[in-house]
């Protein structure tokens, strides 16, 4: 079987070295791993960039089921890319100035 290359290849080249960079892993860099990993599973190609992502998760000594395990847990809490789980859910208008009162 021949390697392929991904499509999203260049981009998450990118995002590996700037996971590679870091010493300690913050909660978008575990779930972005975690989605990597996912993504490439299986995959035939991209070898090189299979080794970095673990690399990356040996330098942040975690094992594969413990990166999985901090992944859902970050989910579960309600973690959506861009925003902070502490944040309020809602749609974010306040009706309270323009009540008439």
């Amino acid at each position: 079987m021949q390697n392929q290359n991904h499509p999203l290849y260049p981009i998450d080249r990118e995002l590996v070295d700037r996971l590679l960079a870091k010493d300690s892993p913050n909660e978008e860099d575990l779930i972005d791993l975690a989605r990597l990993f996912n993504r490439y599973e299986g995959f035939p190609g991209a070898e090189n960039l299979q080794i970095d992502m673990a690399k990356a998760l040996t330098l942040w000594g975690m094992t594969r089921d413990q990166l999985n395990i901090s992944a859902r847990k970050l989910w579960s809490k309600g973690y959506r890319p861009g925003k902070n789980i502490n944040e309020a859910v809602g749609s974010g208008f306040d009706t309270s100035e323009n009540d008439g009162t």
